[in-house]
């Protein structure tokens, strides 16, 4: 049974797979396509909102170097995803990589752990992003009707329409196609990105020397139960994290990561670029870099403009223009993160899409769902089906707690793609790279232990959670994909010395 469980597939059968007609994506995305789309996932409320909370209670304005820190683990891990989705250009990205390299089993897990980071993710995005609209609109004086603006109606009973509305119109862009996504997603990252910069422009203005006093505060002792990072950490290693000081940069680097995550997004869009060897790196680290650079400016700025200690938690930019008498930037940036999370969602539903769709196509699930538009060739059936699913979800389920579960996920597609990295350079050191991660075996390892770190700083109910939810996808494998795979099929027919392999495409 191991021998099956751990069966890789070759990447030239998965880029062969790309090329049957009923099941072939259109390639229409350019490198500048990929690097508006990995600005457009990466920055969003985070950029908005952590920067106050890990400045007051873990760093104070040493949170910019907390967002080198940051940076630099996802750097480690950009470095493989590109090595990656250049060899194997093709959709599913972790999961992809997985298959090729660890084996069928791995590949499911992390394809199940995707398809929950992705769907949670993008459900959360919507919620905040109803939020933003209902807060401008108060402003306005206009007012959502009781029920209908939140969960909790005057009978108890309420539906988030408006997270709702927003994941339904962009199930219908995607489907529409990918050009069109890119497009939009251009014009927004534009608005978003001019926002940003505007912001530390004018705040540039008002920043006062004394704030930074001191730079990196005093460390201070807290007790685990009470700190923003898990009890995890006290169990394994006898000692709880610190505020402030050196160590409070680390702490501070462990929250704000979260800011970065979606940049492995990029890599789900493999299959639809028209020349992934070149363009995927550039998309992927090129994305990551420009989002380092405005969350360290963002960062000095708000620092600067007020003491952290000072600093409000819910929306420290805002916050901060008002207590320096610039009230009208508040309302700005509501606009700029309100446009922002648009982009955030559309983007994560599209790369997990393309993760189901993949699973579909290796017929670890129903086939059914990996037949592409005849006119769009987008996988149209798997986008309706999750965009309605998650709609849902986003109206009626209270996510605050589930959020979590979007950073473990991420960071378990971290460790596994490291370490695929490695095996695949050994077992295949023939396939052609026209993107070498550095370094290897060493950044790769860096890669595995700083993804590692941050997740034993996560609540340990996360953990809880997420076992729960991979206990539940070995059910699905064993019950259905095992059965259904297009690979054991394959082996199956070889074994029995006929020559063809099976097609699959019975739905």
């Amino acid at each position: 049974m191991s021998s099956t469980l751990f069966r890789t597939k070759k990447v030239e059968q998965s880029i062969l797979d790309t090329e049957e007609p009923e099941h072939a994506l259109k390639k229409s995305l350019s490198a500048l396509d990929l690097t508006v789309f990995g600005v457009g996932v990466i920055i969003g409320t985070g950029i908005f909102v952590l920067t106050g909370t890990v400045a007051k209670n873990n760093a104070g304005p040493a949170v910019a170097l907390a967002f080198v820190v940051a940076g630099v683990a996802c750097a480690l891990a950009a470095l493989c995803y590109a090595e990656f989705a250049s060899t194997v250009p093709v959709a599913g990205s972790a999961y992809t990589f997985s298959y090729a390299s660890l084996g069928e089993l791995p590949a499911w897990i992390i394809g199940w752990d995707l398809v929950l980071e992705f769907a949670l993710g993008t459900a959360v995005v919507a919620v905040g992003w109803s939020g933003y609209i209902q807060s401008l609109m108060d402003n306005a004086g206009w007012n959502m009707p009781v029920g209908l603006g939140s969960r909790e109606g005057a009978d108890g009973f309420g539906f988030d329409i408006l997270a709702a509305a927003l994941i339904l119109v962009l199930t219908c862009i995607l489907v529409l196609g990918m050009k069109l996504s890119a497009r939009i997603t251009s014009i927004v990252v534009a608005i978003k990105v001019a926002v940003v910069l505007t912001v530390v422009v004018a705040g540039a203005f008002l920043i006062e020397g004394k704030n930074y006093d001191p730079f990196i505060p005093e460390q201070q002792a807290v007790d685990a139960g009470e700190s923003l990072q898990a009890p995890l950490i006290q169990l394994m290693f006898g000692w709880a994290p610190s505020n402030f000081g050196v160590m409070g940069i680390f702490t501070a680097a462990s929250v704000v990561f979260f800011a970065f995550i979606g940049f492995d997004v990029v890599a789900t869009a493999a299959e639809e670029t028209k020349n992934p060897q070149r363009d995927m790196p550039r998309g992927i680290i090129g994305s990551l870099l420009i989002c380092t650079t405005l969350y360290v400016a963002v960062s000095i700025v708000v620092t600067g403009m007020q003491h952290y200690s000072e600093l409000s938690v819910d929306a420290p930019l805002a916050d901060a223009f008002k207590a320096t008498g610039h009230p009208w930037f508040a309302g700005f940036i509501s606009f700029g993160a309100a446009v922002g999370l648009t982009t955030v969602c559309m983007i994560l539903l599209l790369g997990q899409t393309r993760v189901f769709f993949a699973m579909s196509r290796d017929g670890l699930l129903p086939r059914f769902f990996s037949r592409v538009h005849p006119r769009f060739k987008t996988p149209y059936r798997p986008t309706i089906l999750l965009g309605v699913i998650i709609a849902i979800l986003a109206g009626f389920t209270p996510l605050t707690e589930l959020a979590a579960l979007v950073n473990i996920g991420t960071l378990f597609a971290f460790v596994v793609v490291a370490i695929g990295v490695v095996i695949l350079r050994r077992t295949r050191p023939d396939l052609p790279r026209s993107f070498r991660t550095p370094w290897v075996p060493v950044v790769p390892i860096l890669s595995v232990c700083a993804s590692l770190w941050l997740m034993i700083n996560l609540p340990a109910e996360t953990w809880v959670r997420f076992a729960i939810w991979m206990a539940l996808g070995f059910v699905v494998y064993f019950l259905y994909g095992r059965s259904h795979s297009r690979l054991g099929r394959h082996e199956e027919t070889v074994l029995g010395d006929t020559a063809t392999p099976p097609r699959g495409d019975t739905e």
